[in-house]
């Protein structure tokens, strides 16, 4: 038992729970990870808005609006420390009748109190000069220039790499069932066998609830929030520039429409609060209701260039606002529940606002010997000839070209395996490199990289799987071997 014993356990690699493993492990602490998947950011962390808000919207005095807040700030350095896409590209929310500029109002107001810079009120002409494709009907927009665009699942595998590289284990296909309180922590449960630890962090997303409710008193009721997206083909990529937002209700941030770091345009998503946690289909109903709306903000946005669509769930707690922090009647029990948006944007502030508050529960010393940075895949459709070239000489598996729509090669797909926490898995390659993320959606390229999965992993080809668990790709053979 004593290899299962740690000092903090982590239930959950989304972009949360990766975010605090990776500052946790900036201190002299045994820890780990668990994930029911096989594989990290495989849950609401893969499905999203990939948006860092710029923070105008969270009520202030919210843990939301602090964690907003802080973690926009964080990027900039974050995406060049740990070498993941971001960009800040501005946002804008559209107002499309005078009588509702009072809402613009209190956006403003909202942003002024969060700390949120040079947010300001745009009506006239220069409405169609920051966005020329926006529909006619918008007679005001309230423009955040600080708000941004990021890839989700380069920033979760980053933090995660990071974390990894730190010292901190990671163990898929491990889903906790049961946490019991014990004299010196509690006792984890899972399918995979019994983990004791001193502290846990409860990063589970919609399940948050369930294991908060095993050891607090406080009982937390998470409901699903559907959200189904459609993203557009790079050919539509420069439609807009700004992440265009519609006025917020009190099911979110509305349909919005917002270039992506690598080249596409994504609208969506709908808001819909559902019971099934695991209900990430989308639906004919939604998906209309995506377009429909998407129609308001740009009339002209280019729906005929879709290469495909998906849903998400967002993690909303009934209070409304993030639940983070140690449990009063469960010490040593952590959450960071309820995590809806803004919580890509967040997540780097909540790791560093739990990892700081677990560290001194514990009396944690810092590590003289913590690695801060990491280094990405090269990307060899974002490099200059020279740069190919030295790649290439180095390792000529990256002139051999995978995936066409994206210029993947097999040097990238390769690194993807064999890196840190690598890929094993159709949909791990594809997160990592963009293997068969581009317009016929890996019709093609398939089929290669399944051949070099087998081939690096070492596995029969009736082992891969799409995203582990029971997903495989293969049934069996035609024939026998000859």
């Amino acid at each position: 038992m004593e290899e299962n014993m740690y000092d903090v356990i982590v239930i959950g690699a989304g972009v949360t729970g990766c975010a605090i493993a990776r500052e946790l492990s900036r201190y002299q602490l045994k820890l780990a990870v668990l994930e029911r998947e096989e594989d990290v950011c495989c849950g609401t962390s893969k499905a999203n808005s990939a948006i860092i808000h710029a923070g105008y919207d969270a009520v202030p005095g919210t843990l939301k609006a602090r964690m907003n807040v802080a973690g926009n700030r964080m990027m900039d350095a974050l995406s060049k420390e740990l070498d993941f896409p971001f960009k800040r590209n501005g946002s804008l929310v559209l107002c499309f009748d005078e009588k509702d500029l009072p809402g613009l109002e209190v956006l403003r107001e909202r942003a002024e109190a969060n700390g949120v810079p040079d947010v300001r009120i745009v009506s006239g002409e220069e409405i169609h000069e920051l966005e020329p494709n926006l529909s006619p009907e918008v007679t005001a927009v309230l423009d955040a220039p600080t708000g941004g665009i990021v890839c989700p699942f380069k920033m979760t595998i980053a933090f995660a790499e990071n974390a990894f590289e730190n010292g901190v284990e990671f163990h898929f296909n491990t889903e906790a069932e049961n946490i019991e309180k014990t004299a010196d922590g509690y006792r984890i449960t899972t399918s995979a066998g019994i983990y004791e630890t001193r502290c846990i962090v409860n990063a589970a997303g919609v399940y948050a609830d369930r294991f908060n409710n095993m050891v607090s008193g406080r009982k937390l009721h998470i409901t699903p929030r559907k959200g189904e997206y459609i993203l557009l083909d790079k050919k539509a990529g420069n439609f807009v520039s700004h992440t265009i937002f519609q006025q917020p209700t009190k099911l979110g941030k509305g349909i919005l429409i917002t270039p992506t770091v690598h080249g596409n345009l994504l609208t969506g998503p709908t808001a819909e609060d559902i019971t099934d946690k695991e209900a990430v289909n989308t639906t004919a109903e939604g998906l209309a209701q995506v377009m429909e709306k998407a129609r308001l903000s740009a009339e002209k946005i280019p729906l005929n260039m879709a290469i495909t669509s998906f849903a998400g769930l967002r993690a909303t707690e009934d209070d409304g606002d993030f639940v983070l922090g140690e449990a009063e009647d469960a010490e040593g029990f952590f959450n960071a529940a309820g995590i809806d948006s803004p919580g890509l944007s967040s997540a780097p502030a909540i790791g560093c606002y739990l990892a700081e508050q677990i560290a001194e529960k514990l009396e944690a010393k810092k590590k003289v010997n913590f690695h801060s940075s990491r280094k990405d895949i090269p990307c060899v459709a974002e490099s200059t000839p020279e740069e190919i070239a030295r790649l290439v000489a180095k390792d000529p598996a990256y002139g051999n070209v995978i995936c066409r729509c994206e210029m993947v090669t097999e040097g990238e797909i390769i690194n993807a395996i064999k890196r840190p926490l690598g890929a094993r898995s159709l949909d791990g390659v594809k997160r990592r490199t963009r293997a068969g993320m581009g317009r016929c959606q890996s019709g093609f390229c398939s089929p290669r990289v399944m051949e070099i999965l087998t081939r690096e992993l070492q596995i029969s080809s009736l082992e891969l799987t799409k995203s582990g668990r029971d997903s495989y790709l293969l049934t069996g053979s035609t024939k026998e071997n000859l």
